[in-house]
């Protein structure tokens, strides 16, 4: 299947319009075989609502989406079999325990000896033994990220994954992922930790009131938005040396220094200027 469809996610021209300004318009991006894709927008920017159009919960009134050339919409059963998905508001049966939901999922995938149960539950620290309706916020992100990836899914989509978390998890689980990057597999990770985009993705998206306004690598983002400051010292002695501490180019007494913007900043740049956009972007 790798072999003959160029992208592993594609989408094409999303529309899904609620009114008032809410949905996606015109969305359009894929995701690479083995490629890491981060997704990052503030709230209600259309992140959670262009996932939900790849997992083939939502039918989109225009455009289209595929994963591994499958439509999303009309074969969303064969999709959702083949994913590993952690959703941005995790839901499980209530009255049943960890344990059980886990059983029930090996059995439900035909998991068999190939699942990956124990080993994560053992990096997360996770005892799924007790009724889920008692279980904490981040008790139930680590169920569900045991959920999502212990049938050793080629693809992963995951909507603000470490929601939840506390530091410790937040750094298991960003090894995880930089694991499953470097064991081949594609994923799409909408996160609200710019660390972890970092540190992880590949290729990086942002979605603003429901249209993507960058696609691209990470390095190409950094270097687009980097800043020059010319500096003067009182002599060419000091000049230097000022270049040599800060890696700058000397030119006489002045000193020019290079600033690469973080994520973070970057993020900033096309968001600081509009009051009406949330900054919040979990």
């Amino acid at each position: 299947m790798k072999g003959v469809f160029m992208n592993a996610i594609q989408i094409e021209n999303l529309i899904r319009d609620y009114g008032g300004g809410k949905g996606v318009f015109d969305v359009s991006f894929h995701v690479d075989h083995g490629e890491a894709f981060g997704f990052l927008g503030p709230n209600g920017a259309g992140k959670t609502t262009t996932i939900r159009h790849l997992m083939g919960f939502i039918r989109p009134q225009s455009g289209k989406c595929t994963i591994d050339g499958i439509d999303c919409w009309s074969g969303r059963d064969k999709v959702q079999a083949r994913l590993g998905y952690i959703p941005g508001e995790i839901s499980f049966f209530d009255d049943i325990s960890g344990t059980e939901f886990l059983k029930f999922l090996e059995e439900y995938r035909r998991i068999g000896t190939c699942s990956r149960k124990a080993e994560l539950l053992e990096r997360f620290e996770l005892d799924p033994t007790g009724r889920i309706k008692k279980m904490s916020k981040g008790t139930k992100q680590k169920l569900g990220i045991v959920a999502a990836f212990m049938h050793d899914p080629d693809i992963l989509i995951l909507d603000e994954p470490t929601s939840g978390l506390d530091p410790l998890m937040q750094s298991r689980f960003v090894n995880l992922v930089a694991e499953e990057k470097e064991h081949g597999k594609t994923i799409l990770m909408s996160s609200h930790m710019f660390e972890e985009v970092e540190r992880t993705c590949d290729r990086i998206g942002i979605i603003r009131k429901g249209r993507m306004i960058a696609v691209d690598s990470a390095a190409a983002l950094h270097e687009r938005h980097t800043r020059s400051y010319t500096v003067t010292l009182e002599n060419e002695t000091a000049a230097e040396a000022f270049a040599a501490d800060f890696d700058g180019v000397r030119s006489g007494i002045r000193v020019t220094v290079a600033a690469k913007q973080s994520l973070e900043e970057i993020f900033m740049n096309y968001y600081g200027g509009d009051k009406n956009d949330q900054h919040d972007i979990i």
